[in-house]
């Protein structure tokens, strides 16, 4: 006598034609689910997707998965809202509107509704989620906005460096503005050295410079060079220790920090020395070294 197959593998049939664990493809993005997950919200995109009887007409990719041409990153929060009808969204998301949007195309009125901006006391539209930590705000911050946007409307040359780039800002009394700070980069380096001479020194180009500081002085300073995509959320008044160089020439970077008024203050150096094989007697030194930089 067969055995009766299990009721969370069991076949579609004309009454139920969707399995109890259904594979979705949403741009690319691959999401496994429950079918009871994709009906929870009556009237919503997925619940009459997934509750008409006629299911060859909903597009499936090659490998038979049901596809569903959007944003496969932020299709995630709308696959947790419609388990439990919650947001829940990590600190500083920056793409709000963006997920509203989805909730718009999904038909999630609640979940649009949680996303649209909130009015603040001050009658404008915030979004509070997204704002920074208070505590780690620093005491002049709102100061420190007011006159970065007053600096922007000067002219380009104003105290300018090399090719006219502007180096301070300065206020409406004439007097410096820029905030001090500190910057450190770090780079790590290795060569290998022959036993008879140094001549036979094998040295590796640097591979990355680290940039470590205040995430507003990081970009003032370092502009497009500066490669975020390790840390692409991070506040303006935040500090991280991720962000690296689009270039690994060491003058380069110091000269950006010259120009930007920063000063060298302090450097170390630690260094690790091996064996490069058993058989020869060559040696792989490895050293990493920082370099902090402060601006009064």
């Amino acid at each position: 006598m067969a055995l009766a197959d299990n009721a969370g593998c069991a076949k579609p049939s004309e009454d139920f034609p969707f399995p109890e664990i259904i594979e979705l493809n949403v741009g690319g993005q691959v999401y496994i689910t429950r079918h009871p997950t994709l009906v929870s919200v009556p009237g919503s995109l997925l619940w009459e997707m997934f509750t008409q009887k006629n299911i060859r007409s909903l597009a499936r990719d090659s490998k038979g998965r049901f596809f569903v041409d959007r944003d496969g990153f932020l299709f995630r929060y709308i696959l947790d809202y419609m388990r439990d009808q919650q947001l829940v969204l990590p600190d500083h998301f920056p793409e709000r509107s963006r997920l509203q949007r989805e909730a718009e195309y999904f038909m999630l009125p609640e979940l649009v509704k949680m996303l649209a901006p909130k009015l603040s006391k001050q009658n404008s539209l915030g979004d509070d989620p997204c704002q920074s930590d208070p505590e780690e705000l620093s005491p002049n911050t709102d100061a420190t906005r007011n006159l970065t946007s007053a600096s922007a409307t000067l002219p380009s040359a104003v105290a300018g460096g090399p090719g006219g780039a502007v180096t301070a800002s300065v206020g409406a009394a004439g007097t410096d503005v820029r905030r001090a700070g500190f910057i450190t980069i770090g780079y790590r380096g290795s060569y290998t050295l022959g036993r008879d001479s140094q001549t036979d020194a094998k040295f590796r180009r640097v591979a990355r410079i680290m940039v470590c500081g205040k995430t507003s002085l990081a970009k003032e300073v370092f502009g497009d060079t500066l490669n975020e995509s390790r840390d692409p959320d991070r506040p303006p008044e935040r500090y991280t220790s991720r962000y690296y160089l689009k270039f690994t020439f060491l003058e380069q970077a110091f000269d950006k920090l010259a120009d930007a008024g920063f000063h060298m203050v302090a450097c170390n150096s630690t260094g690790t020395c091996a064996f490069a094989h058993d058989q020869t007697d060559d040696r792989i030194w490895t050293s990493y070294t920082e370099y902090v930089f402060y601006r009064e």
